[in-house]
């Protein structure tokens, strides 16, 4: 079974910040980053201008780890503290189907496990714990 683990930091519109900081402080290197404005437009639900430059998704790797980082779309809740999520990626459906029902079990679906733009098959959790979790499927390597 090839799964892997991520933190994921959530953060308030200051990803893009974060990513500099931790270049800098950490070495870190940058691996991707796109902005909700570089992502498709969809027509019927317009981008709001204040979340264009907000970061969509990042990846950063210190050392031989990797963090992943975006910020929350503008309006969406977010508190210090509850920011750190972990995203659990495999390349297998099945998997991150039988990974999602596992950890929704006495919890809490934010977003249903469906196809997205940026993955056939993505959704998050937050399991009995109070853990949030995010379920990426990617693409065979």
């Amino acid at each position: 079974m090839n799964v892997q683990v991520f933190p994921y930091l959530v953060m308030d519109g200051d990803a893009g910040e974060a990513i500099n900081f931790y270049k800098e402080a950490l070495d870190a290197e940058i691996l991707y980053s796109q902005t909700f404005g570089e992502s498709p437009e969809d027509p019927e639900h317009p981008l709001p201008a204040e979340a264009k430059a907000r970061i969509m998704h990042a990846t950063i790797k210190i050392g031989e780890s990797e963090i992943m980082l975006s910020d929350t779309f503008p309006g969406q809740p977010h508190s210090m503290g509850s920011q750190v999520t972990l995203c659990i990626t495999t390349s297998n459906a099945e998997i991150s189907q039988k990974i999602f029902e596992g950890l929704k079990h006495e919890g809490e679906v934010t977003m249903p496990l469906q196809m997205t733009f940026f993955s056939p098959l993505y959704g998050s959790v937050i399991d009995k714990f109070g853990v949030s979790f995010q379920i990426y499927t990617g693409e065979e390597k």
